[in-house]
């Protein structure tokens, strides 16, 4: 597989706090990569440093070898990222058909067909399809916005802990929508419960205190290993 996206030497600070500290990483075409770490490791700093929402103080991010640090965040939507953030931040007063549609239209999506792929990932979207985004249930919420990410068709979807406050049902549809998509497109996925990131990861970098501390293959996670870096 070819590299798809690359970060190397990353620094990231609030003020005078560094939240990222010389992060280098890297991504191959359609495989999916868990990065997992405690709250504040820098994780959601990470996603956000890529999706364009926050400047890097030092460090280089390639995307299919261009270099994209300076590209504004809606040109690295258009240019095929995809972004689901933690909390899902979805549009809570439009019905779960105008969340996607917002969204095809944002990204200049004009293929019906890409409508019918993420009703089919998931149904639900459709049977609550005039219903108010507010009026859903925290695992539906979750499922619109990780549905309104794929109406850009994005070459690389950032998730950011897609399993936090979901019942475990749902948890299984999210998990099963995440290994269709794999080989389709490119999935980092922040996550801090092992079991899920090892049910999907290709490859897995942990970070702690900003930093890269572990990284290998997702068949080779040590549970143990891993898990030292997950609990507070």
């Amino acid at each position: 597989m070819t590299q798809h996206l690359s970060i190397d030497g990353l620094d990231h600070h609030y003020g005078s706090a560094q939240s990222l500290r010389a992060v280098s990483m890297a991504m191959a075409d359609g495989e999916c990569l868990a990065l997992l770490g405690r709250n504040g490791a820098g994780k959601t700093t990470l996603l956000r440093c890529i999706a364009g929402l926050l400047r890097p103080t030092a460090g280089q991010m390639l995307l299919d070898g261009q270099e994209i640090g300076a590209w504004p965040s809606f040109r690295r939507s258009r240019g095929g990222i995809g972004y689901v953030p933690q909390g899902r931040e979805i549009f809570a007063d439009l019905s779960v058909g105008e969340n996607l549609m917002v969204s095809m239209k944002a990204h200049g999506v004009r293929d019906p067909a890409v409508l019918e792929e993420v009703c089919a990932l998931f149904p639900v979207l459709r049977t609550m399809w005039r219903r108010r985004g507010g009026d859903l249930s925290g695992g539906q919420q979750q499922q619109l916005a990780i549905g309104r990410a794929l109406m850009g068709r994005p070459r690389l979807l950032l998730l950011d802990e897609p399993t936090e406050g979901i019942q475990p049902s749902i948890v299984k549809s999210i998990e099963a929508v995440i290994a269709s998509l794999k080989g389709r497109m490119s999935i980092l996925l922040v996550e801090q419960y092992y079991d899920f990131a090892r049910s999907l990861a290709d490859r897995y970098v942990v970070l702690n205190r900003g930093a890269v501390v572990a990284a290998g293959l997702g068949a080779e996670m040590d549970r143990d290993d891993v898990s030292r870096f997950l609990s507070i």
